[in-house]
């Protein structure tokens, strides 16, 4: 019985504010639509989502659509560059980023590594793949911890990778049990 797992990267979002609370642009916006229109050919049976707001946006339509809720899991929030609740700049960012995929045991003071927020999703995605098992789940999520999941499963999906996702993103993950078996992207921005 095959369970399928779709990660969505979010929609674009404004590049200030607080990183939970940064919600969409009219870009982001339009994006939604594509995103439901895409979802609902796929006949979904759950959405989940990363607490941040643009996360839940991202997929609050495609949900609303199949009289759903969209499932919020804390574990799936994005990765914790530093202490600040403010967005980094891309400048500031993607240095930390690259060290990170190099040493995955890398983090600033108090913020978390590639390991530590690998293994806090993984956790709930395994649940998730053993109680929604033959079903299809939506994963609402981030570039970076969307791709360390993915990773998990195959190497591949590593810093070359996070660097040509687009918001929104969807990757279609196919299971058998806990094995993956392939992944098709839907669509890149």
């Amino acid at each position: 019985m095959k369970t399928y797992i779709y990660m969505v990267r979010h929609c674009d979002s404004p590049k200030e504010g607080e990183e939970r609370t940064r919600g969409l642009t009219e870009l982001g916006r339009k994006g939604v639509r594509s995103v439901t229109e895409i979802l609902k050919k796929e006949k979904i049976d759950l959405v989940v989502s990363s607490p941040y707001l643009r996360a839940t946006l991202t997929v609050q339509q495609l949900a609303e659509e199949l009289g759903q809720e969209v499932m919020v899991y804390e574990d799936f929030r994005e990765r914790v560059f530093t202490v600040k609740e403010t967005r980094m700049s891309d400048s500031e960012l993607m240095p930390l980023v690259e060290k990170s995929f190099d040493d995955d045991s890398f983090s600033l003071t108090g913020a978390e590594s590639n390991s530590e927020c690998r293994k806090r999703a993984i956790e709930i995605l395994q649940k998730l793949l053993i109680t929604h098992k033959g079903r299809k789940v939506v994963i609402s999520t981030h570039a970076v911890i969307m791709t360390l999941m993915m990773g998990y499963y195959d190497k591949k999906y590593d810093l070359d990778f996070l660097l040509n996702t687009t918001k929104p993103d969807i990757y279609r993950m196919e299971f058998e049990n806990q094995e993956l078996l392939q992944v098709e992207r839907l669509v890149n921005g």
